[in-house]
């Protein structure tokens, strides 16, 4: 098992490894909405959030050697689930036409109260 740490993504807002590589497999720790630039959210619009985190993860798994087709499970984090077609919108624009397995659940509260928060599992060419 190894530790990942991000250059160009969005660092981490605590105690916490970008992703942990095992058995040929990255698993991402969430992502929230966060421009790496400025280390601030990027945006509350939902549609925008789901644009910045999913990029953000993109980012993240091309430099680790995988990506976007790569992803196995993603796990969508949404402060409204009211937002669960407008995040579809955006989610579809990254991922398929073999979309990977998903799950996406309303949470109370978020970090930073952001919109939403993403996760994945990916597949990695050599560990």
């Amino acid at each position: 098992m190894k530790a990942f740490l991000t250059n160009r993504g969005p660092k981490a807002i605590g105690p916490y490894s970008t992703a942990m590589i095992h058995g040929g497999l990255a698993y991402l720790s969430g992502m929230l909405p966060i421009d790496p630039a400025t280390d601030t959210l990027a945006a509350d619009d939902v549609q925008a959030a789901a644009r910045q985190a999913l990029q953000n993860i993109a980012t993240v798994l091309e430099e680790m050697g995988s990506g976007m087709e790569r992803c196995v499970k993603v796990t969508v984090y949404m402060r409204d689930m009211d937002d669960f077609a407008a995040v579809n919108t955006i989610y579809q624009q990254y991922f398929g036409p073999d979309y990977p397995a998903r799950s996406a659940v309303q949470v109370a509260r978020l970090p930073m109260d952001a919109p939403l928060e993403i996760e994945v599992i990916a597949a990695l060419d050599a560990e």
